[in-house]
C-alpha cells in the first residue's frame, strides 16, 4: 500500500514538473540543491541567454535586449613599449609577449563564450601598426588555430594622420606615437560603424582576459540593458583609481560578479553600434585632437550614458605596477599571466 502511495506521488511530481515546463516556470527543490524543471543544480549556470538570466534568490529577469553578435577589435602595435611613459611594464619582458597573451586570452574568452552563447556571432579583427611581418604572422598563425572568424589589417596611418592637429590640449606637440594611436582607434571607429551590428569590443593590446571575461559581459550586458531599457558602455576592468576616491555609485548584479556605474576609463570598452552612432562626433574627436586627458570625450560621453565596470576585474591592464590605470586588485596577476601561453 504503501509503495501505491509513494508511486502515485512520484507521477503526481512528474506530471507538475511537465506542466511547469510547458508554462515556463522554473521549481527549485532547496532539499538537494536542485531544479527539477531543467535537471541542473543550484551551482550551475542556470540563466538562458537571449531569454531570461536568472540569479537566485533575486528570481528570473526576461531579456528584452539580446545580444546578436560581438566584434572585438584589438589594436597592436608591437614596436612600441608604453605609449606615454618610459616606465617598464610588470615582469619587464618585450612588447610582443604583451599582445601575444591579450590575444591568446582573448581567444580562450572568445571559445569560451561561444559554448554558452550558441546564437551569438563572434569575430576578432586586428588593426595593427608597424609590428615586423614575422610578428603578424604569428599572430595569423595563433588565429588561425582558434576556430574563430578572424581578419588582419594593416593600419593606413597615411590616412588618418594628417587629419590630427600637431598642438594637444597642454599645447605640447603631438608625439608620432600618439598620432599612431589616434590613427587607429579612428580606424577601429570606422570599422566598427561598417561591420559591426550589434556590439563591438575595442581593446588595447595589453589587457590579459579571464576565461570568463566575455561570456559574464555578455550575461551582464542583456540583463542590465533589460532592466534599465538602454544600451550600455562595459569596461571589463577594475580600475585602482575607483578605489582612491569615496564617490557614489550604482550597483547591478550580474551572474558571476557585481558591476557598479563608473565615470572613467582608458580606450578599451564594449559598446553597441547605437551607442557609437549616436556619439560619433564625440568619439572621432578622440582621433583628430589630443584631449587632456585623452579621453576626456569618453568620460563626456558617460555623463549621459550608463558606463558599468565588474568587481572583481574580469581583464587586467599589464601596465606598470604603480598605475592608477593598471593592475586590478584581488586579482593572481601572475596566474593569468602564466595561464595564457602559447
Amino acid at each position: 500500500m504503501k509503495e501505491i502511495k509513494t508511486n502515485k506521488k512520484n507521477l503526481l511530481i512528474k506530471i507538475f514538473i511537465k506542466l511547469c515546463r510547458l508554462f515556463g516556470f522554473e521549481i527549485i527543490d532547496q532539499s538537494n540543491f536542485s531544479i527539477p524543471t531543467s535537471g541542473k543544480s543550484l551551482s550551475d549556470n542556470i540563466s538562458t541567454p537571449g531569454k531570461k538570466s536568472i540569479i537566485l534568490p533575486l528570481g528570473e529577469v526576461n531579456i528584452t535586449r539580446p545580444v546578436r553578435s560581438l566584434n572585438i577589435i584589438l589594436r597592436t602595435c608591437m614596436t612600441v613599449g608604453m605609449l606615454t611613459q618610459s616606465k617598464k611594464r610588470i615582469f619587464e619582458k618585450n612588447k610582443e609577449e604583451y599582445t601575444k597573451k591579450t590575444l591568446l586570452s582573448l581567444i580562450n574568452s572568445v571559445n569560451h563564450a561561444k559554448i554558452i552563447f550558441k546564437n551569438t556571432k563572434f569575430k576578432i579583427f586586428v588593426i595593427d601598426h608597424n609590428s615586423s611581418k614575422n610578428q603578424i604572422e604569428n599572430m595569423k598563425n595563433i588565429l588561425k588555430k582558434s576556430n574563430i572568424n578572424f581578419e588582419v589589417i594593416s593600419l593606413q596611418i597615411e590616412e588618418f594622420s594628417k587629419q590630427i592637429k600637431d598642438i594637444n590640449e597642454e599645447k605640447k606637440e603631438v608625439t608620432e606615437n600618439q598620432k599612431s594611436n589616434m590613427s587607429n582607434i579612428h580606424q577601429s571607429l570606422l570599422l566598427s560603424k561598417e561591420k559591426s551590428d550589434d556590439l563591438t569590443y575595442f581593446v588595447e593590446d595589453d589587457y590579459i582576459h579571464e576565461k570568463i571575461c566575455l561570456s559574464e559581459i555578455l550575461h551582464a550586458y542583456e540583463r542590465i540593458a533589460s532592466l534599465t531599457k538602454q544600451d550600455l558602455i562595459v569596461c571589463p576592468t577594475d580600475y585602482p583609481y575607483l578605489y582612491s576616491k569615496a564617490d557614489k555609485t550604482r550597483i547591478f548584479l550580474g551572474e558571476n560578479r557585481h558591476w557598479r556605474q563608473i565615470d572613467q576609463t582608458l580606450c578599451t570598452f564594449l559598446t553597441s553600434k547605437n551607442i557609437v552612432q549616436k556619439h560619433w562626433n564625440e568619439l572621432i574627436s578622440m582621433c583628430k585632437f589630443e584631449h587632456y586627458p585623452f579621453e576626456k570625450p569618453l568620460h563626456n560621453i558617460y555623463e549621459k550614458e550608463l558606463c558599468i565596470s565588474p568587481m572583481p576585474s574580469l581583464a587586467v591592464h599589464f601596465t606598470n605596477i604603480n598605475s592608477a590605470y593598471g593592475l586590478s586588485p584581488n586579482v593572481n596577476w601572475k596566474r593569468l599571466w602564466d595561464e595564457n601561453e602559447i
